[in-house]
């Protein structure tokens, strides 16, 4: 009678440690999942900032170079199609976030070219609006590199502990997927050319 209570007990434990194991396992990936879908929030709440700028932005420079129609459309046809992109973080993925990417870094060279069309005309480079609505979006690139770095930062630690074993085998009977990160820009890594 004793050795079958003992073995009842021991039988107990050892499922009551697997089920604490599995459990502490799959309730740490979701809360790591949930922070890196919190990151990407964090990333898409800066760029709705800037989208949220550039019309002020365009009406700005409207109001003084109404001759750069072809710039200020290009600045007005980009921020629409970013705008109009948005991912769910549960489909991350890295084809989704190229898109996404490849979307922003659009909108990116059209307010390039905007800038650089601003150089032409003295007075709204000395214009109040102008120059606070140029310090904003500057700090919105700012912060938008902060949301950025830290939704990589999220995203790799989540995905080093889904990789690692033996959370790896619970990771992919549970769904749990690697999330993609940013990646520099492919001009990021040629040098400028300067010339004098």
């Amino acid at each position: 009678m004793n050795k079958k209570w003992i073995t009842i007990g021991i039988i107990a434990v050892v499922i009551f440690l697997i089920y604490n194991f599995f459990s502490g396992k799959y309730n740490s990936m979701v809360s790591m999942e949930e922070n890196v879908n919190t990151q990407w929030a964090n990333v898409e709440t800066q760029y709705q900032r800037r989208y949220d700028l550039i019309p002020n932005l365009v009406n700005t420079v409207k109001g003084f170079a109404e001759q750069e129609r072809e710039v200020l459309v290009g600045v007005t046809e980009a921020r629409a199609k970013a705008s109009s992109m948005t991912i769910d973080p549960t489909n991350l993925n890295e084809s989704n976030l190229a898109q996404f990417t490849e979307v922003q870094n659009n909108l990116n060279s059209a307010l390039s070219r905007l800038l650089v069309t601003v150089e032409r005309y003295p007075n709204l480079k000395s214009n109040q609006n102008f120059l606070e609505l140029q310090a904003q979006l500057e700090g919105t690139e700012n912060r938008i590199a902060v949301a950025r770095r830290r939704f990589n930062e999220s995203a790799q630690q989540y995905n080093t502990y889904i990789r690692q074993f033996p959370t790896n085998t619970l990771a992919g009977m549970f769904g749990f997927d690697r999330k993609p990160l940013f990646q520099a820009d492919e001009d990021a890594s040629s040098a400028p050319q300067v010339e004098f």
